[in-house]
C-alpha cells in the first residue's frame, strides 16, 4: 500500500500543446504532485526535448524531460508512477482505453482532465470554436466569425490552440501580426496553415505555451477573445459562446472520439458541415445524436464552398492533390478539398506514393489510407525539402493545393500549381444570427454595467 502523504508521481501524455497547458494550470507549483516527465506522440520530432525550468516552476529546477510515448510502460515502472494523465486530442475511444489499459497494467491510475479544472477565465467575453474531429472546418468558421465581429465594430483577438514544436522557452508567448512573424518564429507548415489566413484578413493571432500570459496580453488588445481550437480539443478558456463543428463525412465520430464528444455535448451551437458531399442518412445520424446528447444546442447545416484561384480546364489532366497534413494523417481523412475539386473537374488524380522520398515516404507507410493525396507535411526544414522533392518528382500536369496555406509561397514547384480556396457557407440556419444574439445578450449588457 502506497503512503498517502507523499507526492504523487505523474506522467503527462501529450503532443506538444494540451500537455503543457494542463501542467501549467494544474500541476505547476502544486506540492501534491511530482510530474516526472511528459511523453510525446502524433507530431514527428517533438520528443527528446526538455520542458524548460524557466517555465516549469519552483519544483522543477532542471525542467521536465519529454520521452516518446512508446516507452510508457517502462517509464511507469522505472519512476513508480501513480497517475498517467492523457493530455492530447483526436483519439478514438478505443485508443483512449488502450492507453488506459497499458497504464493500469503497469500499475498506474489513468486520468482525463476536465474542462472545469483546466479552463482559464477571461476578463473579456470568449467565443470558442471547437470540433468533433480535426479537419471538420473550424478555421473557415472562425474566419467568418472574426470578419462578422469586425463588421459590427468589435476588436477581436484570435488565440490559437498551441503548436509549440520548437524552442519552448522562446515560444512562451507568440504574437503574429504579419507574415514576416511566421519566419521570425520559425513556424512549421501546420502553424503557417492556421495563422496565415487570419493575418491576411488583418487579424492578430496569439499562441505559444503559457496560455494564462497569452490571454492577459490579448485582453489588453481586444474586446472579444476568439478561441481557435486545434484538433478536436476543448477550449483552454471558459467560453461564453461555444460553437462546435461536426463533420457529416465522418458521421458517428461525434460520439466516438475524445475529446470531441465533450465538445459535442457542451456546445451552444453545432454546425453540421460538409453536408453536400455526405449521404443524407449520415447527416440524420448526427442530428439524432445531437437531439439525444445535447438537445438544447442550436443546429446549423453548412458546406465548404470550394473555388480555384485560376480559371482553368482540368478535364482529363493528371493532377497531384495536396491536402492539409493533420486532417489527412491522424485525422483519418483519405481526401480533402483539392481531391474533391479535381474530381469535380474531371481530372485524373495521380497516386503520389511512387514519388515520395524520405520522411514523406514514411508518412505513407504509417498512414495506409492515404493513396490518392499528398499530405502537406512540413515540421522541419528537411521534411519541407522532401515534400518539395516529392511534388517535383510527381508526373502530373497540375498541382492542386488544398491546404489553408499557399504552398507556392514556401516551395519551388516545377509545374503549374493552383490554389483551392474554401469557405464555410450556411445551407440552413445562420451563424451571423447566433453571433448577433450573443452580442445583444452578452456584450451590450456588460457594456451598460
Amino acid at each position: 500500500m502506497k503512503k498517502e502523504n507523499k507526492k504523487k508521481n505523474v506522467i503527462i501524455l501529450g503532443a506538444g500543446g494540451r500537455d503543457f497547458h494542463d501542467f501549467l494550470t494544474v500541476f505547476k507549483d502544486n506540492p501534491k504532485y511530482n510530474v516526472v516527465c511528459f511523453t510525446a506522440t502524433q507530431i514527428p520530432g517533438i520528443e527528446k526535448r526538455i520542458f524548460p525550468a524557466k517555465l516549469a516552476g519552483k519544483y522543477y529546477r532542471k525542467g521536465v524531460p519529454i520521452y516518446p510515448e512508446s516507452q510508457l510502460k517502462d517509464l511507469i515502472k522505472k519512476f513508480k508512477i501513480d497517475f498517467v494523465i492523457l493530455a492530447y486530442s483526436d483519439l478514438s475511444h478505443q485508443e483512449v482505453m488502450e492507453k488506459a489499459g497499458i497504464a493500469l497494467a503497469a500499475g498506474a491510475d489513468f486520468k482525463l482532465m476536465s474542462p472545469e479544472h483546466t479552463q482559464l477565465v477571461s476578463k473579456k467575453p470568449v467565443i470558442a470554436v471547437t470540433a468533433v474531429r480535426t479537419g471538420a472546418g473550424k478555421s473557415p468558421a472562425m474566419r467568418n466569425i472574426s470578419k462578422h465581429l469586425r463588421k459590427k465594430g468589435y476588436k477581436v483577438a484570435v488565440i490559437r490552440h498551441p503548436m509549440p514544436y520548437g524552442n519552448l522557452q522562446k515560444q512562451e508567448v507568440q504574437v503574429f501580426k504579419t507574415l514576416d512573424d511566421l519566419k521570425k518564429h520559425n513556424c512549421t507548415f501546420e502553424e503557417d496553415e492556421e495563422y496565415e489566413p487570419h493575418i491576411k484578413n488583418g487579424f492578430t493571432v496569439y499562441a505559444g505555451v503559457d496560455y494564462e500570459k497569452i490571454l492577459r496580453k490579448a485582453e489588453k488588445d481586444a474586446e472579444i477573445i476568439l478561441w481557435d481550437g486545434g484538433n478536436n480539443d476543448f477550449s483552454f478558456y471558459k467560453p461564453d459562446l461555444h460553437i462546435c463543428i461536426a463533420d457529416a463525412r465522418r458521421a458517428g465520430h461525434e460520439i466516438t472520439y475524445y475529446p470531441g464528444f465533450t465538445n459535442f455535448i457542451t456546445a451552444d451551437t453545432i454546425i453540421i458541415n460538409k453536408i453536400k458531399t455526405a449521404p443524407k442518412e449520415d447527416i440524420n445520424k448526427i442530428v439524432e445524436h445531437a437531439k439525444k446528447y445535447n438537445p438544447k444546442a442550436n443546429l446549423i447545416f453548412a458546406d465548404m464552398e470550394k473555388t480555384l484561384d485560376k480559371n482553368i480546364n482540368l478535364k482529363g489532366k493528371k493532377v497531384l492533390a495536396i491536402e492539409d497534413g493533420p486532417t489527412t494523417t491522424h485525422g483519418g481523412m483519405s481526401f480533402g478539398a483539392a481531391y474533391l475539386v479535381a474530381k469535380a473537374h474531371g481530372a485524373k488524380i495521380i497516386d503520389p506514393r511512387p514519388y515520395a522520398v524520405g520522411s514523406i515516404k514514411q508518412v505513407f507507410a504509417k498512414f495506409k489510407h492515404l493513396t490518392n493525396i499528398l499530405p502537406a507535411m512540413g515540421y522541419n526544414k528537411q521534411q519541407i525539402q522532401e515534400l518539395q522533392e516529392t511534388i517535383n518528382k510527381a508526373k502530373a500536369d497540375y498541382v492542386l493545393i488544398g491546404t489553408p496555406i499557399d504552398l507556392r509561397r514556401l516551395l519551388k514547384i516545377n509545374k503549374p500549381a493552383i490554389k483551392v480556396n474554401y469557405e464555410l457557407k450556411e445551407i440552413q440556419g445562420n451563424l451571423d444570427s447566433v453571433l448577433d444574439n450573443f452580442l445583444k445578450n452578452k456584450i451590450k449588457k456588460s457594456r451598460k454595467r
